[in-house]
């Protein structure tokens, strides 16, 4: 498979060839990728797979930068959704819901994505994918005439790939870092509800259990450290790459924050002039939410609206926020202090899954308590590098 190049353009790259002889694990059908898209599908692919698997529903990932901006399986596509798109929630069939919910998560990071998919894409997903900035695909397959739809996207430079869903990957993978050949184990634990059996602290409705399966799912494929905000079958929020968790824990807090204000009643009546283009309207709600906006920002602003815009007060904030709940989070590794907990309790968390094992992790027990969050320890570390 020939590579249009490395990590950067001024990186040229070798083609890629199968570990196993004859064996490739996907397919290019249309396009030439490079190396991050391959990181990225492959990524991509392997987690909407785990998590399809494990919740037996479709599921899909937006990823960017070898992290997903956002995933989901399939389920209710709510109107801000659905209006953004020009679709009723109703009418939306099931991998094209999974895919919508997962780019809604983070929109303004999944502007250029390439999205994953655990089922193959049909019509409805193809003219989605069509209309989004999207940079590429990867399913296990594609109905009549969706790869010859796709193929003309970015004036014929979108990624088609068909993932291999009977290939099974060798048990030991490996990669050259200055001249030193690393090899490991391929993690092969399995994600299942048996991990979340026994809570620490509280109780752990079904839905919470298949939300922080979904959030397993996610850390596994997540660059650590990484934790993630979820309800009702969709990531809010995800925080990746963090030297310190906490500062995973705000990052994606403050995307849930982000989601749920784009709910709000004032920014929902936000009114753009005709041809204002989607992204650009996701923009300029989020800038309108983060209430930071610089002088020459308001004057753009007011000359994309039809009416003036009245900033939200922090009172509006702090009520609105407080109707979030029923949010559960998921970290990669052990939660080291428990200002962890305080900070996901401020986004509506009530369900905690994480590996245990830290030194305080007596402090994080009874924070949980503390805050009325239900904390299961999985024992299983998915650091991701």
């Amino acid at each position: 498979m020939e590579l249009r190049y490395g990590t950067n353009p001024h990186q040229a790259a070798a083609p890629a060839a199968p570990v196993t002889p004859d064996r490739w694990p996907v397919r290019v059908l249309h396009g030439q990728p490079s190396l991050i898209n391959l990181l990225d599908a492959l990524n991509g692919w392997q987690l909407v797979r785990e998590a399809s698997q494990a919740l037996d529903r479709p599921a899909a990932a937006s990823f960017k930068h070898v992290s997903p901006a956002g995933a989901a399986v399939s389920g209710p596509v709510d109107e801000v959704t659905a209006g953004l798109h020009g679709l009723t929630g109703a009418d939306i069939g099931a991998l094209t819901s999974a895919y919508l919910r997962a780019r809604d998560a983070d929109p303004k990071s999944s502007y250029g994505d390439f999205a994953a998919l655990s089922h193959p894409v049909d019509t409805e997903l193809a003219d989605v994918l069509a209309g989004v900035v999207c940079d590429g695909v990867i399913a296990p397959g594609y109905a009549p005439g969706t790869v010859e739809r796709l193929s003309r996207k970015k004036n014929g430079r979108f990624l088609v790939l068909e993932a291999d869903e009977t290939f099974t990957p060798p048990p030991f993978e490996a990669r050259d870092v200055f001249g030193l050949r690393l090899a490991q184990e391929r993690d092969r634990a399995r994600l299942s509800a048996a991990l979340l059996d026994t809570p620490a602290v509280g109780e752990l409705p079904r839905p919470a259990v298949e939300d922080l399966l979904l959030g397993l799912a996610v850390m596994r494929y997540t660059q650590s450290n990484s934790v993630c905000y979820l309800r009702d079958g969709t990531t809010l929020g995800i925080g990746a790459g963090q030297q310190s968790r906490v500062d995973c824990t705000r990052l994606a807090g403050a995307k849930v924050d982000t989601w749920w204000l784009r709910r709000h009643p004032a920014v929902r009546a936000l009114a753009f002039r005709p041809g204002v283009r989607r992204q650009d309207r996701i923009n300029w709600q989020i800038r309108f939410i983060e209430g930071d906006l610089t002088p020459d920002e308001s004057e753009r602003l007011a000359d994309v609206l039809t009416s003036p815009a009245t900033a939200l007060t922090a009172d509006q904030r702090e009520q609105w926020r407080q109707r979030l709940t029923g949010v559960a989070f998921v970290s990669d590794g052990a939660l080291p202090f428990r200002d962890n907990v305080d900070h996901a309790h401020r986004h509506g968390v009530r369900y905690i899954a994480e590996p245990g094992g830290s030194i305080r992790s007596g402090e994080i027990e009874n924070a949980c308590r503390e805050h009325g969050i239900s904390l299961v320890r999985t024992g299983l570390r998915l650091f991701h590098h």
